[in-house]
């Protein structure tokens, strides 16, 4: 329960705060929840901003397309301000590493469940 209150709530922080990865700490919050928390896992799964994202994401491992723009779009940003506060090039080339397999596992992930995308 702690590591989903947890992820949980930086996801929340990340709603406001453009470099935390709402999406990803939200499902890391599902999981968690759904070991320790049943309750949780339902109301979190039921909730209608976050359930879709949810549900596409355990029924068939998609990210929409929307998703990834956005997630990719906050990577891009880090990285230029990075670059733009003169961080040390170790820094930025492990950023840059990282932050580039990441991209990669996003866009290798489908982009639509078997269902119809919403419009």
């Amino acid at each position: 329960m702690v590591l989903g209150f947890g992820a949980l709530g930086i996801g929340a922080l990340g709603v406001v705060l453009p470099l935390l990865p709402t999406t990803p700490l939200v499902l890391l919050a599902a999981f968690a929840f759904g070991k320790s928390a049943p309750g949780l896992h339902l109301w979190l799964t039921t909730n209608r901003r976050f359930g879709p994202i949810i549900a596409d994401w355990q029924d068939n491992g998609c990210i929409a397309p929307r998703y990834k723009a956005l997630a990719l779009t906050m990577m891009g940003a880090a990285l230029v301000l990075s670059a733009a506060l003169e961080v040390g090039k170790a820094v930025l080339a492990i950023q840059l590493l990282c932050m580039g397999l990441a991209a990669w596992f996003i866009l290798s992930r489908p982009s639509y469940s078997s269902r119809p995308p919403e419009v």
